[in-house]
């Protein structure tokens, strides 16, 4: 295909309207063929590949979607590209999008808050089926009615959205029972502002005060994102006002490993002195060299479990919304140990 630019007898890029006129066809139908439509008969699809092929044209969305047919696009709205849990999250959705021959365009949302700028203005600009926001949902996204919306992993706050969402308060009753049955009485909890940390808190909280045995739990919560560097904070913050503490948890990984270098910071050892665990159970709480104890939020699921609503929801935009919560597990290493 030559020098990989496609180009028309004036030297200029074919467009999708280049390759109807070429095929003999109307660009709907060349979008048809694009998005291998059954409904084209094999005369026509074959001009249309052979101009294809002949003009070196390379299709777009934007391309497909001007010619009145559907995008297959769907928008995905993060938090932060840092975050490896968005990372499961995208593997999740891909493997539910993909079969039906839709692809993801993702933008983080605080990523061009100096410019005012929306990533669902882009999305609707391209226009997408739908969009999926990853994490917890803005009210002032302003996105229409109209539009199909999946809010995965964190809780809907948007009319006719649906939720897919671990179940966060499941989960912090697994880790105060992983805590209390190894004979910590005295538990500590940091975490950061959001709707997901208050979740895991209450979870802990009901599982701690319902303990048989006399049990007691303190937290202190940071009105920040959930870094590293806020959980060292917060638990510097948690042992001068509790020095009795013998296990910490904390609302995600990465204040978990901030809670840990707070700890040595002050003497204490990891699992001797304070036993320490995460939520999300990323890579970094496998690696061999933290092995944090850490429960497992299912992130992949979902991220599968969002797209398989999303593509119901295109498909029946009516239906009433639902909300769907993921079983987290416990995934125990060795920060974690009997008092």
């Amino acid at each position: 295909m030559g020098d990989g630019r496609s180009a028309t007898a004036d030297g200029k890029p074919a467009t999708i309207y280049d390759v109807a006129a070429r095929a003999g066809v109307s660009k709907s139908l060349v979008s048809l063929v694009l998005q291998r439509s059954p409904k084209v008969s094999d005369q026509r699809r074959e001009a249309v590949l052979r101009a294809i092929q002949e003009l070196d044209y390379r299709p777009s969305t934007a391309a497909v979607s001007l010619a009145g047919t559907r995008s297959r696009t769907i928008g995905v709205v993060l938090d932060d590209f840092r975050n490896q849990w968005f990372v499961d999250l995208l593997t999740g959705l891909r493997e539910a999008l993909q079969d039906q021959g839709h692809r993801l365009v993702v933008a983080d949302r605080f990523l061009n808050t100096g410019l005012d700028a929306s990533p669902v203005e882009g999305f609707l600009s391209m226009r997408v089926e739908g969009i999926v926001i990853a994490g917890e949902p803005d009210t002032d996204l302003a996105i229409p009615a109209s539009m199909p919306v999946v809010v995965a992993g964190g809780r809907a706050v948007l009319p006719r959205a649906d939720t897919v969402a671990n179940d966060d308060r499941a989960g912090g009753r697994m880790a105060a029972e992983h805590l209390l049955a190894l004979g910590h009485t005295r538990i500590g909890f940091v975490g950061g502002r959001s709707a997901a940390s208050a979740e895991r808190l209450t979870g802990l909280e009901a599982r701690v005060t319902a303990a048989p045995s006399p049990a007691s739990l303190v937290a202190h919560v940071m009105p920040v994102e959930p870094t590293e560097e806020a959980g060292a904070e917060a638990v510097g913050h948690l042992l001068d006002a509790h020095p009795d503490v013998t296990a910490v948890f904390a609302a995600n990984d990465v204040m978990a490993l901030g809670a840990m270098s707070g700890l040595v910071a002050r003497g204490l050892r990891v699992p001797e002195d304070v036993s320490v665990m995460g939520y999300d159970d990323t890579p970094l709480a496998a690696s061999s060299y933290v092995g944090l104890t850490s429960i497992d939020d299912r992130s992949v699921e979902i991220g599968r479990g969002a797209g398989e609503r999303l593509l119901a929801r295109i498909a029946d935009p009516d239906a009433p919304a639902q909300e769907t919560l993921v079983e987290p597990r416990l995934v125990a290493r060795r920060t974690t140990a009997a008092r």
